[in-house]
């Protein structure tokens, strides 16, 4: 599981400047199907995120009721169901379906992933590449800044546009 993560984590093209929104939207084109983000008061104890598949269109449960950092990871953990394939595997039993995306038929809905526990081998999967996904992008954009930093100095981090004219 780890090879296959640390692969998918270092050959996937990720947007700059780096979102979690941004790579959904790049993985959609990729796809060539739509994943729309919806936002859900998801009670306890429902899981945070979820993906449901259908068969025109992916979605992304996330819960209203968290941090922007949280939710950040919450959508690549999500997202890296799809990138890991999981959204292909046979329907479970979801009798809580209509409770949790209530405007979707259950006719319509081939695939429903929430995080119910770490235990499960997908949801490990997909835990450990959106780590390793925010892992990357932090880096890279690390690496971005220091860059900058190098060729225009200080005013360069802060988004200055022109340097001050020499006396």
């Amino acid at each position: 599981m780890w090879r296959r993560t640390r692969r998918l984590a270092d050959t996937l093209e990720l947007p700059t400047p780096f979102s979690a929104e941004a790579l959904i939207t790049a993985l959609a084109e990729r796809r060539g199907r739509p994943i729309e983000i919806l936002t859900a008061p998801l009670p306890a104890p429902v899981p945070c995120g979820l993906l449901v598949a259908t068969d025109r269109a992916d979605y992304i449960v996330c819960t209203a009721q968290t941090t922007e950092l949280h939710r950040q990871h919450i959508l690549l953990h999500e997202a890296a169901h799809l990138l890991c394939g999981h959204d292909r595997t046979a329907l479970p039993e979801t009798p809580a379906l209509p409770l949790l995306v209530p405007g979707l038929p259950d006719g319509l809905v081939r695939r429903v992933l929430g995080r119910t526990g770490h235990s499960e081998p997908q949801e490990q999967e997909a835990e450990l590449l959106a780590s390793l996904i925010l892992r990357r992008a932090l880096r890279e954009a690390a690496g971005r800044a220091e860059d900058i930093a190098a060729q225009g100095g200080a005013g360069a981090l802060i988004g200055a546009r022109t340097a001050v004219p020499p006396r």
